[in-house]
C-alpha cells in the first residue's frame, strides 16, 4: 500500500499521502482556537491523517472573510495555537497553517484594483505600495507566530479569489504598476510574501502553495500562467504545490457538488498531472476524491504525490484509519455542502446528513 508508506514534504516526515485541505471550520472564537476546534483536531488526527492544514487563518485583523476564522495576526493566539498543535502532535500527525488575506471579500474590503467583480461583495480599496508592503510584512510576523506555535508548515492561500488570488488574476488586477500588467508583475505580490516568509523561517521549513491552476473567467489566470508562477516559486525554494481552482461566480469554483460517481471525482486531476510533469517539488491534488482505489490509480499513473481533501472527513474523520485496515468502501459523503451550514450560523462546521 504506497499511500501509507512514510515519505517527505520537504523535510517534513508524513506518514501517509493523505491531507486534510484547508476548510473553514468556523469554530473560532473571537479570533482564537476554541476547544470545539481542538477536539475536532483531535479527531481528524486520530483518524489517521497524515498532515492537517488548518482553516484559512487570517494575518491581519480585519482581512478574514468569515465569522469563526482562525486569526494569526498578534501573539497573543500563540498559547490556544500551541494547544492546537499539541493535539495534533500528541496523536501522531502533522499540522500546516495555512496564511490569507481574503482581500476584496474581507471584513476592510481591499484589493489590486478598486473594480467590481462577480467575486467581491463591495467594490474594494485599491492597495497603495504603502499597504502592499504593510500586507507582505504581516504574512512574515504570522509565519514567526507559526514557528512559536510549533507548527510544521505553512501554506500560503493564492486561490479561490482571495488578495493574492486576485493580484494574479487580470480580471481583478488592473493595476500599472510595477504590481500590474505582465505575468511577473501581477506575480510580484506572491513572490515578495515568499521571500518574506522564507527570511523568518530556516531554509529547511516547509513552505507550501494553494494555488488556482485557472480563474474560469473569461480573460482570466490561465493553466499555462498558473504552472510559470509555480515554477518560479520552485526555483525560490517552496517545498510542494496544492492545485486548486475556480472562485465564486466563475465557471467553475472550488467546492463542487454532487459527486455521486468516481467520474466526477478529482475535478482538478488533468492540470494536475499538468503539474506534475513539469514540476520537480510534490504535487498535492484536491477536488472531490472519495474513493480509495481512485487515488491509487492516480498516484500510480503520476498525477499527484498527495492527496487533499475535507468535506469526506467531516462525516468520517477516522475515513483514512478504514482504508489503512483494509476497508476500501467509498468515502460516505454526498457533496451536498449542508455540512457550511452550521459554520454560517456560528455553530461550527458539521455533517448534517447523518
Amino acid at each position: 500500500m504506497k499511500l501509507f508508506q512514510k515519505t517527505k514534504i520537504g523535510n517534513l516526515e508524513l506518514k501517509n499521502r493523505f491531507i486534510r485541505s484547508a476548510t473553514w471550520e468556523g469554530m473560532c472564537e473571537n479570533d482564537f482556537v476554541s476547544e470545539r476546534l481542538i477536539n475536532l483536531y483531535e479527531k481528524l488526527a486520530k483518524g489517521g491523517i497524515g498532515l492537517i492544514i488548518t482553516g484559512f487563518s487570517h494575518v491581519l485583523k480585519d482581512a478574514n472573510s468569515n465569522i469563526g476564522q482562525m486569526g494569526i495576526y498578534d501573539k497573543k493566539f500563540i498559547p490556544k495555537l500551541k494547544e492546537l498543535t499539541d493535539v495534533v502532535h500528541e496523536n501522531n500527525s502533522k499540522i500546516c497553517v495555512q496564511l490569507v488575506h481574503c482581500g476584496g471579500q474581507a471584513v476592510k474590503p481591499e484589493g489590486p484594483s478598486a473594480i467590481k467583480t462577480p467575486f467581491y461583495k463591495k467594490i474594494p480599496e485599491e492597495l497603495s505600495i504603502k499597504r502592499i508592503n504593510e500586507i507582505q510584512d504581516a504574512f512574515a510576523r504570522a509565519s514567526e507566530i507559526a514557528l512559536e506555535a510549533n507548527f510544521d508548515a505553512i501554506q500560503i492561500h493564492a486561490a479561490h479569489g482571495y488578495l493574492i488570488s486576485q493580484f494574479l488574476s487580470p480580471v481583478a488586477n488592473k493595476r500599472n504598476d510595477e504590481y500590474g500588467g505582465s505575468l511577473e508583475n501581477r506575480a510580484r505580490f506572491l513572490l515578495e510574501i515568499y521571500e518574506k516568509i522564507r527570511n523568518i523561517v530556516s531554509e529547511d521549513f516547509p513552505i507550501l502553495i494553494k494555488i488556482n491552476c485557472k480563474d474560469f473567467f473569461d480573460n482570466g489566470f490561465t493553466e499555462n500562467e498558473s504552472l510559470q508562477v509555480v515554477k518560479w516559486l520552485e526555483n525560490m525554494g517552496i517545498n510542494a504545490v496544492e492545485v486548486s481552482g475556480g472562485m465564486r461566480g466563475a465557471k467553475k469554483t472550488p467546492i463542487m457538488t454532487n459527486i455521486d460517481s468516481e467520474e466526477k471525482e478529482a475535478y482538478w486531476k488533468d492540470y494536475s498531472k499538468m503539474f506534475k510533469e513539469s514540476l520537480e517539488i510534490p504535487v498535492i491534488l484536491v477536488g472531490g476524491l472519495r474513493s480509495y482505489h481512485l487515488i491509487e490509480k492516480l498516484y500510480n499513473e503520476s498525477y499527484a504525490d498527495f492527496f487533499s481533501f475535507s468535506r469526506p472527513l467531516i462525516k468520517e474523520p477516522d475515513l483514512i484509519k478504514k482504508w489503512e485496515k483494509g476497508n476500501f468502501e467509498r468515502a460516505k459523503c454526498i457533496s451536498c455542502n449542508k455540512c457550511f451550514i452550521p459554520a454560517k450560523k456560528g455553530e461550527g462546521i458539521r455533517c448534517l446528513t447523518d
